[in-house]
């Protein structure tokens, strides 16, 4: 996320500070610019000589749906011909966009301030049981204004309290990726993780609450002595607790293990939802979206439920619930690098080479092999896969 937020921090202080733009001299309104005055760049974007002008600085009906930033200046073939034949133009604001494109990869998190950190912030929603209580229960948080008792099934579930208590100054986000409080290391971060795709049931056992985890589905020595089968997904509190601290692992060498949550398909609130396509970015396969956005992820549910019925999507591995808990995984074979990124240690992998859950949302190039701690402990945690064509 901190990748996310660096850029879209960077765009708007552009936006706001940025008075001459570079194309001024060379143009007046959109639509009488001659080629020849346009820097159109090369084709090395990925959807270059597709027929759609994918460069963001030109609009019109020769441009593609989607327009991503990475893509200025990077499909000159088919913006050149859709310029020349009249089907886009330079949209008014092209400096502006062009210098935010030209700083964005060499610029690091210490040279960016957000205007208001608090719009940055997901603070969630009001479901919580201890919602408008007057306290922060949501556990990503700490400080004066904080509940006592922080449980990992209230974050981002105390919307209002926390929103306020962070307004008053009395709380503070715990770590500035705004991930759970409970990450002393990197290994608890990724255990938190994982433990939200496992269905540890509820708090129905005589015993559930004891500090011990009575579900026969884990082992390890934050297990009770004596198990019953009718303790299984019936402790919650107690096995998720366990499960974050390391203290258990899913599976008993016995009958039977926890019950893997199912996959979220999310909802239809995507720009793209209903339009025949699948556009979430945990798809692939021939029904899928050509440009598919960490925007739209679980934001085309009937898309991709429908086209995975037809067998023209299948969700990527790594973000089935199964692959999570299978993990962990072995890492010995693959070569991390070093820890020299800039978002180094901040619990999301930033290794383009790597996609799944555990990485962040916005990848670049100049962070190959160079985030090995997070990349190699979200590998093992199962949260991301090396692409194939690494």
């Amino acid at each position: 996320m901190h990748s996310l937020l660096g850029s879209a921090a960077l765009a708007l202080a552009l936006a706001a500070g940025l008075s001459a733009p570079a194309l001024a001299q060379k143009t007046t309104t959109p639509g009488n610019e001659a080629a020849a005055d346009v820097d159109f760049g090369d084709d090395s974007s990925e959807w270059a000589n597709d027929g759609e002008c994918d460069d963001p600085r030109f609009t019109g009906e020769g441009s593609a749906d989607e327009l991503v930033d990475e893509d200025i200046r990077k499909d000159a073939t088919d913006c050149r011909t859709a310029f020349e034949e009249g089907k886009v133009t330079l949209v008014e604001d092209t400096a502006a966009t062009e210098d935010a494109a030209a700083t964005d990869d060499t610029t690091t998190p210490d040279e960016v301030e957000i205007a208001s950190p608090i719009d940055a912030i997901d603070f969630g929603d009001d479901t919580s049981e201890w919602a408008n209580d007057g306290e922060c229960d949501d556990p990503r948080f700490t400080g004066t204004g904080s509940a006592d008792e922080l449980l990992e099934a209230d974050i981002r579930h105390d919307a209002t309290d926390c929103k306020a208590a962070y307004e008053a100054g009395t709380v503070t986000l715990a770590d500035e990726s705004g991930t759970a409080a409970n990450t002393e290391s990197g290994d608890k971060s990724d255990l938190a993780i994982l433990a939200e795709r496992i269905n540890f049931g509820d708090d129905s056992s005589e015993w559930a609450k004891d500090g011990e985890c009575d579900d026969p589905s884990f082992s390890g020595s934050g297990m009770a002595a004596e198990l019953t089968d009718e303790g299984r997904m019936a402790d919650a509190t107690d096995c998720k607790a366990a499960f974050i601290a390391g203290t258990i692992t899913l599976g008993s060498g016995g009958s039977g293990t926890a019950a893997v949550a199912a996959f979220d398909y999310g909802g239809d609130w995507s720009k793209w939802a209903n339009d025949g396509e699948c556009d979430d970015l945990r798809f692939e396969g021939e029904g899928t979206d050509k440009k598919l956005l960490s925007d739209d992820t679980m934001g085309d549910a009937t898309d991709c439920q429908t086209l995975e019925a037809e067998g023209k999507v299948s969700i990527r591995k790594v973000y089935t619930p199964e692959y999570a808990a299978g993990a962990p995984y072995d890492s010995s074979d693959i070569d991390f690098g070093d820890n020299s990124s800039d978002y180094a240690n901040d619990d999301q992998c930033d290794d383009p080479r790597f996609q799944g859950p555990g990485a962040a949302l916005t990848l670049l190039e100049s962070d190959l092999m160079h985030d090995s701690a997070d990349c190699k402990a979200a590998y093992e945690a199962g949260t991301i896969i090396l692409n194939e064509d690494a």
